[in-house]
């Protein structure tokens, strides 16, 4: 379980929490999967019982530090500087389904079924979330 899902629990809790606290909070959400497993192994989704584990555990965590550190600009390619602080501005639903499917690739599918949400409902925090950052970048589509 830890094999297949651990990688994609990890990667949503950085997606919501930033790098710092997601990998904390997922490193305790699969501890305790790991002492829950006779449990966990019965539900429907432990996956999504886990992200949630996670979410709680990241709760706690939780640093006055910016959700995504600015890297120096020599490691960096060039990108728009207003992305990190119009991420961070997102809801957590919001960019967790962005980023997880525009910047990892995911199928929204497997976002809703790691958040425990309908596949709709995913498909709704990744629309608004793009369009908020289009918003907040100032960027618009083409017609």
């Amino acid at each position: 379980f830890v094999e297949q899902r651990g990688p994609g629990l990890r990667a949503a809790l950085v997606a919501a929490y930033g790098p710092q606290v997601g990998l904390d909070a997922a490193s305790e959400a699969l501890a305790y999967g790991w002492e829950q497993w006779p449990r966990l192994s019965e539900m429907d989704n432990p996956a999504g019982y886990l992200y949630r584990v996670g979410q709680t555990a990241a709760r706690r965590l939780v640093r006055p530090t910016p959700l995504f550190p600015v890297p120096s600009p020599q490691t960096l390619p060039e990108f728009e500087p207003g992305l990190l602080p119009a991420l961070a501005s997102l809801s957590e639903h919001q960019r967790v389904c962005v980023l997880l499917v525009h910047g990892f690739g995911w199928p929204i599918v497997e976002v809703a079924s790691m958040l425990d949400i309908s596949h709709s409902t995913a498909r709704t925090h990744l629309l608004r979330g793009l369009q908020h950052l289009r918003d907040a970048l100032e960027v618009h589509r083409a017609d």
